[in-house]
């Protein structure tokens, strides 16, 4: 895949597909992007669950978050990575040890990892790079509402 570029039908249907989402790197931080993303996601009927191990079992943008992806109770559709380039392979990994892998892997702006891309995709996951979910939303799903 080239993770330059990505079609509208190709995101869209990441959006429209995922109910369940884990926000990687989620801060309590009202002004971090994570937080808003958060809220703006849960806003729009998905069920968000926060991942920081600082703040596990800490409401964090009005739900409980976890201190991993295993501590999650129920299968993830996506994961949206808040973290630096580097961290996004580990959270691959952490993904592709779970019982129900995830639909999708996003990787927020800035954020790219292409190994942690292929190891994605050889695993059947979709993945998005560098691009913020609440955007591609707002340009994608609202017009479509």
């Amino acid at each position: 895949m080239n993770h330059d570029h990505y079609s509208d039908n190709y995101i869209r249907g990441i959006l429209e597909s995922v109910k369940t989402i884990a926000i990687s790197g989620a801060s309590a931080n009202s002004a971090r992007p994570s937080f808003n993303v958060a809220q703006f996601l849960m806003a729009r009927n998905y069920q968000i669950f926060p991942v920081n191990p600082g703040q596990a079992g800490k409401d964090v943008a009005g739900s409980l978050c976890y201190a991993s992806l295993k501590d999650i109770p129920q299968p993830i559709h996506m994961i949206d990575i808040f973290r630096n380039s580097e961290a996004a392979l580990s959270v691959v990994k952490d993904a592709l040890e779970l019982n129900s892998l995830p639909k999708a892997i996003w990787m927020q702006l800035d954020i790219r990892n292409d190994e942690a891309a292929i190891l994605a995709e050889k695993n059947g996951i979709k993945v998005v790079m560098n691009r913020c979910s609440k955007i591609e939303y707002k340009r994608l799903m609202i017009e479509t509402a």
